[in-house]
Formats: structure tokens, sequence, C-alpha cells
């Protein structure tokens, strides 16, 4: 296991130098979902550039930002832009953010991503609130970044997405008018896109959504005792679902037409945590 407090011990006391107040959530917003922090008060921005030891995010609409900012009377820490284990980082990097969260008293966080549409009912466009996911492609990362879990952290996976965060979300979709599917979320370690043949895998063992991220990271916060909640943007049909060529382009452009309804649900969600 690596020590992660002393390795990015700089980074933690960076932040804390920096905070302005101890937020009340944290929020990793992915592909094309960026534009979220707009909907807030920000109260304070840094750029990770100044944090030492900060993973450099490569991938178009990651922008690689930290914000202090408020949603009604909640005080949240945003982090805009995502460290993906497909562009090269070890898994103790891709958790920097979630340890950030911790370190500086944040007890609850927020996933957000753009995945890969495979359940059939659903469109590019739609959002799912994250029920359960498959972490069988990362088991022997993670356990070399968590360990052998102790009886503590086997009980807090127990409650992982959290039950109490999800039905908030669900309640909130339904009383602003917005369609918010529940599914299973498959983890693939990228950095390609899947073939149909893994689709069609992904699809037999019942997994609604596809993606390259936030599985670790949930798992790793659930390790912190953090409460954790997920919801994907459905920005394309999976390989083999749809005759559509896939693109990074078209997984940001869709998330930019969905941005509206998703900070909705998403400030109106936070306000009741």
């Amino acid at each position: 296991m690596i020590d992660l407090s002393f390795k990015y011990r700089d980074a933690i006391s960076y932040l804390k130098k920096e905070a302005p107040f101890t937020p009340d959530a944290a929020i990793v917003l992915g592909s094309g979902l960026g534009n979220f922090a707009d909907h807030t008060k920000k109260i304070k921005s840094i750029s990770t550039l100044e944090i030492p030891a900060y993973p450099s995010a490569s991938v178009e609409g990651h922008k690689g930002l930290i914000h202090f900012a408020t949603v009604q009377d909640k005080k949240i820490i945003i982090f805009q832009g995502r460290i993906h284990f497909y562009e090269g980082y070890n898994l103790s990097d891709c958790v920097l953010p979630v340890l950030l969260a911790k370190k500086i008293g944040c007890d609850k966080i927020i996933f957000t991503n753009a995945a890969g549409g495979v359940n059939k009912k659903f469109l590019p466009g739609d959002l799912m609130l994250v029920e359960s996911f498959n972490s069988i492609n990362i088991k022997k990362e993670l356990t070399e970044l968590i360990g052998i879990s102790s009886l503590e952290v086997k009980n807090n996976f127990l409650n992982c997405p959290s039950s109490r965060m999800n039905k908030i979300f669900k309640e909130t979709a339904d009383e602003i008018g917005i369609i918010l599917h529940s599914g299973s979320y498959w983890y693939t370690k990228g950095p390609s896109y899947e073939t149909p043949a893994e689709i069609q895998m992904i699809k037999k063992f019942e997994g609604d959504a596809v993606g390259m991220s936030t599985v670790h990271e949930a798992v790793f916060a659930s390790s912190l005792s953090m409460e954790i909640a997920i919801v994907s943007c459905i920005t394309n049909m999976a390989s083999g679902i749809s005759e559509q060529r896939l693109s990074h382009a078209e997984v940001t452009e869709t998330a930019n037409t969905s941005s509206e309804k998703f900070a909705l649900l998403l400030k109106t969600a936070i306000s009741r945590l």
C-alpha cells in the first residue's frame, strides 16, 4: 500500500491553507459536464497547476480547476477536471481529488461522468443514477491501492453508493420533472472504446452503461468512510448498440446539450443533502 497522506502531503497542505471553508460536499465533474461550475456562486478558484504534485489533465473537457463555491446554503468543492487511469497515471494519482476532499473535512462526494449507453431503453442525453457498479477490470489495482479491507471498510462498502443520497436524487428528479434512470455502471480501463463483443458481454451481465472513470474513486471514497452518489450522463450509445461511429467529440457535445437539466438536478439535490 502507498501512504497517500505522505505522498501528497504538499498538495494536502496547500489546499488546507487555501480553502476558504470546510465543504458540505465535493463534486467531481466528468467529460463535458464542467459547465456546472458556472451554475454555482464561486468563492475561490484554484488552478491544479498551482498545487504541488497535482497531475495534469490531458483530456478535452477537463479544465484542471478546483472551485470553492456555494449552492443556496451549501458549501461545496468542485473538481473541474478528472485524472484518468487511461492517461497513464497510477491509480493513486487518479483518486487525489477524493483524498483532498476528505483531508479538508468533506464527508460527502458526488461523482459525475459521461457514459456509453448499453441499455437500449436509454437515449443520448439521458441521465442515470448509478445504483451499483462493476469493478472487476480493476480489482488488482484497487487492492494495491487500498490493501486488504478491514471490517469497517467492508461495512462501509455495503452502502456504496449511498441509499440516502440516491433517495434524495430520485425524489429531486421526480419533483422537478427530470427523467432519471437507475442502473449499473461497468468500468473499463480504456483508452480505446469497447468493442461490440465487449459491449454484448456487458449487456449479458446486466450492465446499463459503460465508462472509464468513477469506480476506483467511489471505492476509495467508501474506504475513507465518505458518503457517495454517482450520476452518469449517457452521451452516446455503446459500440454495436448504435451504428454511429464513436468519438470523444460526440461525448462532449451531448454532455453540453444536457448541461442545463444536469445542473438543475445537481443543484437542487445538493441543497437537500
